[in-house]
């Protein structure tokens, strides 16, 4: 695996995690097992049955509990605590074995990406929750899960073009973010 590959693996990994990491677990797990994805050694465990069938099971829990409206915004408070972790490790280890001091440096990167890509989707989906309807917040849910499908899909396919989309997505996660906060501190005000 090349450089870019890499570094296009190790930010892909934890960008899609900060969306939907059991899916990312899974995915990567089964496309390493059938043989359409190749994964550093120190990522050979998402190829176990066992890790792949947890990702699976806890992957249509979370299917499910992010089509409730409210309850996917509860759901997305307790997984804060799983997803930006593993993200960072995701991504630590999808360098391989290198120098350590790039495994953490990509740690820190990928804990930032998975964190800023969770935060992002969280605060919009508490956002879209304020609508009495559940349609929107339907609608969000299988766009997050195209855009992990997606962008799953050009991480292997032109890994250059994924770490551009990837900028551009950072960019504007960050504007939403700041555009997040101010709602979240308006709420609060009225509570």
């Amino acid at each position: 695996m090349d450089l870019i590959q890499t570094i296009a693996l190790s930010t892909g990994l934890a960008w899609a995690s900060g969306l939907r990491l059991y899916l990312v677990v899974f995915l990567a797990g089964a496309l390493s097992y059938f043989g359409y994805l190749q994964l550093p050694q120190t990522l050979a465990m998402l190829q176990n049955p066992l890790v792949m069938g947890v990702a699976a099971v806890m992957a249509i829990a979370e299917l499910i509990a992010d089509k409730i409206p409210a309850f996917d915004s509860i759901w997305d408070g307790f997984q804060t605590f799983i997803r930006i972790p593993a993200g960072a490790l995701l991504a630590a280890f999808a360098m391989g074995e290198v120098d350590p001091a790039w495994i953490v440096a990509a740690g820190l990167i990928g804990g930032t990406i998975t964190a800023g890509t969770h935060f992002a989707k969280a605060g919009s989906r508490l956002a879209i929750n304020a609508s009495p309807e559940p349609f929107s917040n339907w609608l969000a849910s299988f766009g997050e899960e195209g855009m992990v499908l997606g962008g799953l899909w050009a991480m292997l396919a032109s890994p250059v073009l994924f770490l551009g989309m990837l900028a551009v997505f950072l960019v504007l996660a960050g504007f939403l973010l700041v555009k997040l906060w101010g709602f979240v501190r308006r709420l609060l005000r009225r509570v």
